[in-house]
């Protein structure tokens, strides 16, 4: 017992050393102290940018200022505000995190830059399952980047747009993930990451997220990589939006945000400007919390962009899970699901039914996977084969099925795996949560970060001791399957796309666009 004592005081005290031993690195706007866990270093809450409050908000984000001094970067900042304001939040939110595993300034080790998700209404980075500490040990240095979400991260209005120089407003919080890439760019390697090298990765809003800073010209030369988990956005606009079709024009949008102003009972944008955030009108209705096509940022409609070969052609990782319908499908009977499908699809509705069908009065998997499609797996095929088709760089695409096998018997067995889910799996943070977890989850939790991490260092996820991962093509469309293991095999439910990628077609034709408006 004393050994231990005196063997873990002696432990603590050399950290100890480290910390006070390790010399601070300067940034653009001062110098940052990190500290030591075990063979990382670990920088927490640097300011990105200025606070985006007061004459700021709803602005692009400016330089953050510049500190005298040392800056103890040791405790993250806060969050996005969201919600109802409770938790760690607030408008004070542009900071960035950084594991690094690098000794010098000179080790230039591959970065990867996380976009977390959360409908672009929630999320942030004060997350354990964030943790960067297990793929910066993969070799990697590992980022986290915040970003506005809300009305404070996407409120379009006329007003807005007169004030700033492009004409445009509404993508605030793609502007601050680009920002945050900028900062990247510039300061990187002074923690001993390859700015030459930069991946950027992100799940749900995140991945979609990334689609668009793919397409977006403001992000052009930013990062050389791209990990989209259950992402893309390839959809056309439409004034009343669903999942996959999400998009919205800055005329719309811009509707939306009069009817929002009119909402918070002001008379102009400074008023609104100095309403406290939780005075502000909130809810998924308030249609101000999603990307719009503005023509600045995101050019256009991003099928056209990619069937154009106008895009930001780097290599690519894509994928989704192969029951994200579970977390989203609200329609609890047969007849529920059609009026659904009806209203939504029109005259494919009938085609689609047949194609994701219904059983009995019951929404089984076959049903729900029509979400999953419209939303995800579309999305996916689509950015893959049209990258495939008109780019230069690699293409590799998956479909994430891990989850527990249930007796036949019970209600839940056909659930797959949800949306969300496979994030502790690429970060191994799996002990962050309360599943029961198996073996398998161990070894596929291992088995995708490296892969993850591979592809940041080469732009190919494949190398030792993980089975090999074939590309895809237009003339060879593999996808490779997680379950337990890795195994490629062929797209999922391909005759089912097809059906769907009728009804986008239809949806870009003149008959297609008036029947959604």
């Amino acid at each position: 017992m004393r050994t231990s004592f005196v063997s873990a005081l002696l432990l603590a005290l050399s950290s100890a050393a480290a910390v006070q031993a390790q010399s601070p690195v300067k940034t653009s706007s001062g110098l940052v102290q990190g500290v030591v866990e075990n063979d990382l270093v670990v920088y927490k809450g640097i300011p990105f940018a200025a606070p985006p409050v007061g004459d700021l908000r709803w602005r692009a984000p400016q330089p953050a200022a510049k500190w005298e001094g040392v800056r103890v970067a040791d405790s993250y900042g806060r969050d996005p505000y969201q919600g109802d304001g409770k938790g760690h939040v607030g408008e004070d939110c542009l900071y960035l995190n950084i594991w690094t595993p690098a000794k010098s300034p000179d080790d230039k080790v591959p970065v990867l830059v996380w976009i977390y998700g959360g409908g672009f209404s929630f999320g942030g980075n004060n997350n354990p399952t964030h943790n960067g500490e297990h793929l910066a040990r993969k070799g990697v240095v590992l980022v986290t980047v915040n970003y506005r979400v809300g009305p404070l991260g996407f409120l379009a209005h006329p007003d807005l747009s007169a004030e700033s120089p492009h004409g445009v407003s509404g993508n605030y919080g793609l502007l601050d993930q680009i920002a945050g890439l900028k900062w990247v760019q510039e300061n990187i390697a002074a923690f001993g990451g390859d700015p030459d090298r930069v991946t950027i990765f992100g799940e749900s809003a995140g991945g979609i997220a990334v689609s668009m800073l793919c397409a977006s010209p403001l992000a052009k030369g930013l990062f050389h990589g791209a990990v989209s988990q259950s992402g893309g956005s390839f959809g056309p606009t439409r004034p009343t939006t669903y999942p996959g079709e999400n998009m919205r024009t800055l005329a719309q949008a811009e509707a939306s945000g009069v009817a929002f102003v009119e909402k918070a009972g002001v008379a102009s944008l400074a008023e609104l400007r100095g309403l406290a955030p939780d005075k502000l009108p909130a809810g998924w209705g308030s249609g101000a919390a999603w990307p719009i096509v503005d023509g600045h940022v995101v050019p256009d409609d991003q099928y056209k962009l990619y069937q154009a070969g106008n895009y930001n052609d780097v290599d690519i990782l894509v994928g989704y899970n192969s029951d994200e319908g579970l977390s989203f499908a609200r329609e609890k009977t047969a007849a529920e699901h059609r009026a659904a499908v009806e209203m939504r699809y029109g005259p494919h509705a009938e085609a689609l039914l047949a194609t994701y069908p219904t059983s009995g009065d019951a929404v089984p998997k076959s049903a729900r996977d029509l979400m999953r499609d419209a939303a995800f797996g579309w999305q996916t095929w689509a950015w893959a084969t049209l990258q495939a088709r008109t780019g230069k760089s690699k293409v590799f695409y998956y479909y994430f099925d891990q989850h527990p096998e249930r007796p036949a018997d019970l209600p839940a067995a056909d659930h797959g795996m949800p949306h969300g889910v496979d994030v502790p799996y690429v970060f191994q943070t799996l002990d962050r949560n309360d599943a029961k977890l198996t073996p398998g989850d161990w070894a596929i939790s291992d088995t995708v970060s490296t892969y993850w991490t591979n592809f940041a260092k080469r732009g190919d996820p494949n190398g030792p001791g993980v089975p090999v991962w074939p590309r895809y093509t237009d003339g060879d469309r593999q996808v490779m399957y997680f379950k337990n293991t890795a195994s490629p095999g062929p797209v999922p439910s391909a005759d089912s796309l097809a059906v769907l990628d009728a009804y986008f077609a239809w949806r870009r034709t003149p008959e297609g666009a008036a029947w959604a408006q």
